[in-house]
């Protein structure tokens, strides 16, 4: 008997249900995906292929240029892709003047490309104004329409919307009526969302483009004006080189005038030729004047509607004056001016600002190296002629006498020197000499020694002795003192009878005594005369210690002034006493002119060409 089997249950056994792939805390997911609407069974979107196609070369050819130009020829061929238009127009907002201005069009005039439409008016100007695309199928029913084509029936117009702010319209336009649809509205609304945020983009980009281009040409001009120092060649560079940056048909630069309180036309182009313009502008007198007197950049737009402006030209329509400020004053103005209205903006204001500042300092140190080179003309003028007076103060030729022959040379540091010697009358066979060393260098040690030289032979007549000439001539500086100022000198009295020499100094350089040795075949002694004294022009009442020396035929007496011993050559060596006297031993039967010539060569050719920084005066006495 087979086993009791076990009652089924009349409800079935309960089934585990299998845990869900993912937890949640509570159960928040649709049942089933739902995308649209759940009474729309069958939505019925379709993606045509077209459409598919025109969305991918939208997207390639407003993500794939910068360039504002060619973005607009590519939507105008997207466009008429799907959209057969004959009459298409890119219109863009001009900030300044708030107008709409045609960047991009095919099928309008000449004359109405050139249109400034304002916000508000037309069909285009509506739809920027509103901020919203307007189709029109009958313009002739369109109270703001605007009739600059007489065949045009429709139009269709959509804003170019970015960050919420109008920046242009695309306009297209038919002369077929009701010939756009809203297919066509809902296309171009589609191509101008996404075209306006590209040409955004594509404006910043040429904006800094135009920027960093503009930073380059200014830094090359202001590079190259600075080292213009010519007036005349400046005015004209600028003018050639602000080409570069801002085109213009007149350009003017005027420069103000000290004495005559004017400004005065120093530069002016006109279409590219240089022209002269007579006419000078007082301040606040014009554009020009005002820009001056008010210090700041002055735009108009069309002079014809500002009562500043002072018509110079009939064909001006557009001016743009900045002033030139140096250290604060206004020394000139830069203008600009054109043929057509409104061509000059605001960034054209800022370009020209910013070059003003360098032009204004580059126009300041040319006239001020104009000032320079004229003084150092006028100077060299009146060195060349002060150094005619010095030579003409100095002995042209030595005095004749029996028994010595006497040579002198006075080469000076720079076109006059503060050295001086004198040659004095004091009788029949007796001749006074004078070497002097004035302190300080060029024309003032030259003034100094004239009057030194003047006080000399004011004195010559009385025949004082070197010691008594020297106090004289002291106490006549000293009531003619000038502080800092002195004169070193030599003073010395030749007597033909006797064949001696007299000598007193102040201060100067001691003199050498070269005696004439008897043996032929050996060299000549010499040794330094031991005389001093004061200089003078220092001290009152100075006295002086007189020395008498007796000579021997073939005796020389060197005379001679610190910028002979002094010399330095290009290692920074002296020549020194020793190379001196080494070269008076070296001589053999030498003339006074032979010894003084062999003095000035040995101390060129120990400086070899450095230049002499102290004058240099030799005198020599040879006994006969």
């Amino acid at each position: 008997m087979p086993p009791p089997t076990k009652p089924q249950s009349a409800e079935p056994a309960s089934v585990e249900t299998p845990p869900p792939e993912h937890q949640f805390e509570g159960d928040y997911r649709p049942t089933a995906p739902v995308l649209f609407h759940p009474h729309a069974t069958d939505p019925k979107i379709r993606v045509e292929p077209l459409q598919v196609d025109f969305l991918h070369n939208l997207a390639d050819a407003l993500n794939t240029t910068l360039d504002l130009n060619t973005l607009m020829h590519r939507v105008a061929d997207l466009v008429r892709a799907v959209i057969d238009y004959r009459i298409f127009a890119i219109l863009l907002i001009n900030e300044r003047a708030q107008d709409l201005r045609m960047r991009f069009q095919i099928g309008h005039t000449s004359e109405v490309e050139r249109m400034r439409i304002k916000l508000g008016r037309g069909v285009a100007g509506q739809a920027a104004l509103l901020r919203k695309s307007l189709l029109v199928e009958d313009v002739t029913l369109h109270e703001n329409y605007i009739d600059a084509n007489p065949n045009v029936r429709s139009e269709l117009a959509v804003p170019l919307v970015v960050k919420n702010k109008v920046i242009g319209v695309l306009d297209l336009q038919s002369e077929t009526l009701a010939y756009f649809t809203l297919e066509h509205q809902r296309l171009l609304e589609l191509v101008a969302s996404r075209m306006a945020i590209a040409v955004e983009n594509a404006r910043l980009y040429t904006r800094v483009s135009r920027q960093a281009q503009t930073l380059g040409v200014l830094n090359d001009i202001s590079r190259e004006i600075t080292s213009i120092l010519n007036p005349d060649d400046l005015l004209e560079r600028i003018g050639q080189l602000l080409k570069r940056v801002i085109d213009f048909h007149m350009f003017t630069i005027l420069l103000w005038n000290d004495r005559t309180q004017l400004f005065e036309h120093r530069f002016s182009s006109r279409f590219g030729e240089r022209v002269t313009r007579e006419r000078t502008i007082a301040l606040g007198e014009g554009l020009i004047g005002t820009s001056a007197q008010l210090r700041e950049p002055i735009l108009a737009p069309d002079v014809r509607k500002d009562p500043r402006y002072v018509e110079a030209n009939p064909e001006v329509r557009s001016e743009l004056a900045i002033p030139l400020v140096y250290k604060g004053e206004v020394i000139g103005v830069l203008d600009l001016e054109h043929t057509r209205v409104n061509y000059y903006n605001e960034d054209h204001q800022r370009t020209l600002s910013t070059l003003a500042s360098q032009v204004a300092i580059s126009i300041a140190n040319a006239k001020l190296y104009q000032r320079i080179h004229e003084e150092e003309q006028r100077m060299e003028r009146d060195l060349d002629m002060a150094r005619q007076v010095q030579l003409r103060l100095m002995p042209s030729h030595p005095p004749k006498l029996e028994r010595v022959e006497i040579a002198a040379e006075f080469v000076a540091a720079r076109s006059i020197g503060g050295d001086v010697y004198d040659y004095l009358d004091y009788g029949p066979g007796r001749s006074a000499l004078a070497v002097g060393d004035v302190s300080g260098k060029a024309a003032p040690a030259a003034l100094y020694a004239a009057l030194v030289s003047g006080i000399l032979r004011s004195l010559a007549p009385q025949h004082l002795s070197p010691a008594a000439m020297l106090a004289a001539l002291n106490d006549q500086l000293q009531e003619r003192k000038l502080d800092s100022q002195y004169v070193t000198m030599l003073m010395a009295v030749w007597d033909d009878g006797n064949q001696t020499l007299q000598i007193a100094n102040a201060g100067s350089v001691q003199p050498l005594f070269v005696a004439a040795n008897p043996d032929l075949t050996q060299p000549p002694s010499v040794r330094t005369i031991l005389a001093e004294g004061f200089p003078l022009g220092l001290f009152p009442n100075a006295e002086y210690e007189e020395f008498t020396l007796s000579t021997r035929p073939g005796d020389l007496i060197i005379f001679f002034s610190d910028g002979i011993v002094d010399a330095i050559n290009a290692t920074g060596d002296m020549f020194g006493d020793e190379r001196l006297k080494s070269l008076l031993e070296s001589q053999h039967h030498p003339t006074a002119r032979s010894t003084v010539d062999a003095i000035l060569k040995a101390v060129s050719d120990f400086q070899s060409g450095t230049a002499h920084f102290d004058d240099e005066t030799v005198v020599v006495l040879r006994v006969l």
